[in-house]
């Protein structure tokens, strides 16, 4: 902490990891969290944008602060940070994740795809997925083309969802996953330790707008010696 390779801000970030070490279980309900100077320090952070991150946490329920006492861990199962549909995690558990944006490109969807969205284009996106900056899988991303004529590779955040909500108005609500194996494709990066073609852990998902519609189709290929899917049920 914070990621070097992150486009969102360091307080955000602060606030985003935190929230996935109380998902994995590695911060406990009622912990204590060290003093706000010493963990600032810790973090290689200012204590100002701590204090901000511990405020954002504070009205997401995840931390209480208690005056002349300090700051304690809640665990809140209805509190969501940007990252509350990203499954991939650490062997160890949680991870800060973050991306390197390979490419974007509008194109005619290819015939390989499932059916999706009203357009017959999509924005194809194709980046590296970072847990606490290693590299751990390969990401394409596919959007239909009906919610921007076109998405600038600079302007992409780490968390494609509240990008599209914050530069499209779109709100991801529900996504299904289907877990298995996969090769690796030729065009990834073998920055997450894998070669081409070998078998590795593979994720589809399809995901949908507050309306039902599925807007967005994605693959993701990770490598098992780095990362595993977790979905934690509540």
């Amino acid at each position: 902490m914070p990621s070097e390779t992150s486009k969102l801000p360091i307080y955000m970030q602060t606030s985003e990891w935190l929230i996935r070490e109380v998902s994995s279980g590695r911060l406990i309900e009622g912990e204590k969290l060290p003093p706000e100077r010493e963990m600032a320090a810790e973090l290689g952070i200012a204590v100002g944008t701590l204090r901000k991150a511990l405020k954002d946490l504070e009205s997401k329920g995840f931390v209480e602060r208690l005056q002349g006492s300090g700051n304690y861990i809640r665990h809140n199962p209805s509190g969501a940070g940007i990252y509350a549909f990203f499954r991939l995690e650490l062997l160890e558990g949680g991870g800060a994740p973050s991306a390197n944006t390979l490419s974007v490109e509008r194109l005619k969807k290819p015939q390989d795809l499932p059916k999706f969205g009203g357009s017959q284009h999509a924005h194809r996106i194709r980046r590296i997925r970072l847990l606490s900056d290693l590299p751990a899988a390969t990401e394409e991303i596919w959007l239909d083309g009906s919610w921007a004529k076109e998405i600038r590779r600079s302007e992409l955040s780490d968390a494609l969802y509240y990008y599209y909500q914050k530069s499209l108005g779109l709100l991801i609500n529900r996504v299904e996953d289907k877990v298995g194996v996969s090769a690796l494709p030729g065009w990834s990066a073998s920055e997450i330790g894998c070669a081409t073609g070998d078998l590795v852990g593979f994720v589809e998902r399809w995901s949908r707008a507050a309306d039902g519609e599925i807007v967005e189709y994605s693959r993701t290929w990770f490598n098992p010696e780095r990362a595993r899917y977790v979905a934690r049920i509540k």
